[in-house]
């Protein structure tokens, strides 16, 4: 993978991470048409998603200086027997959520065979030739998207929390979407969230620290199966990639806070149907080509 390459593929990944479109989507596309595929592709997206990590960190570093220190004062409270559930402050009950909304993800690492896990052969989707997947992915993505921002305008009593049920089906459809190719992780926790109930100005903040351990936590598996694979790594590109990746992550998580403000959510669900339907229709005509 040469330099530009590395550059164009981390602009894809900084917009697409945080704005609710699919960053792992847009990556699979982009790599095909580019050529890029197989093991490169993987281990870019990787070193890619680091970049994005760090973005979303700067950016909500009080919260999550908040809810470390929030853990800290809950395991003191639980060893002097003074934790109580009814009592849980804001930050509290945020941390507990998060918590619940993160174990659907364990559904990914369930062994399917020898060496591969659920997410293993889901992750295959985005190593092949096609995209036909990816097109129908994105249509998904966008009836979320439009779906949710219409329950959520039509929802006068929405609550700026996350109940218990909530962060099930929160945490559900990010599983969803760490599984598929297309599917939105910021997009389909903000919208299920508003399909619950929740604040769409919450569920930003929400859905983006939520993505963080997330992230990590797929980094480091994928990690360690780039260093098994024994792939000749280009440090210049990675490099590169990474920076830009971080910088316009940045920007797009300061943009999709305003475009929520401003009830402009629903446009990129239109993005999507469009998007998907182009795939979708790109994907058909290279088949039939052969």
């Amino acid at each position: 993978m040469n330099i530009l390459n590395a550059i164009v593929l981390g602009i894809v990944q900084g917009a697409t991470e945080f704005l609710p479109v699919s960053s792992s989507g847009h990556l699979s596309v982009f790599q095909h048409f580019m050529g890029i595929g197989g093991e490169g592709s993987l281990t870019m997206s990787v070193f890619l998603h680091i970049g994005t990590l760090a973005s979303v960190i700067f950016v909500y570093y009080k919260t999550f200086w908040e809810l470390i220190l929030e853990l800290g004062r809950t395991i003191k409270d639980i060893f002097a027997r003074k934790f109580s559930f009814k009592d849980m402050g804001e930050t509290r009950r945020m941390l507990f959520m998060l918590i619940v909304s993160c174990l659907p993800l364990l559904i990914l690492v369930i062994p399917v065979g020898a060496d591969t896990r659920i997410m293993d052969v889901l992750g295959r989707f985005s190593e092949d030739d096609d995209i036909i997947v990816e097109g129908f992915c994105f249509l998904f993505t966008a009836f979320l998207l439009l779906f949710g921002t219409y329950v959520a305008n039509k929802n006068k009593n929405s609550r700026p929390f996350v109940e218990t049920k909530d962060a099930v089906a929160v945490g559900f459809a990010q599983a969803l979407a760490a599984g598929f190719p297309g599917i939105s992780r910021s997009g389909s926790t903000i919208s299920t969230g508003m399909l619950c109930g929740v604040s769409k100005n919450y569920m930003v903040r929400y859905s983006f620290v939520l993505g963080t351990p997330a992230i990590l936590a797929a980094n480091l598996v994928e990690l360690k199966d780039v260093a098994e694979t024994g792939v000749n790594l280009n440090f210049m590109p990675i490099i590169l990639g990474i920076i830009t990746s971080a910088v316009v992550g940045f920007g797009a998580i300061k943009a999709l806070e305003w475009l929520v403000k401003t009830d402009k959510f629903k446009f990129f669900g239109y993005y999507c149907l469009v998007l998907g339907v182009s795939v979708i229709v790109a994907g058909l005509v290279e088949i039939f080509r052969g």
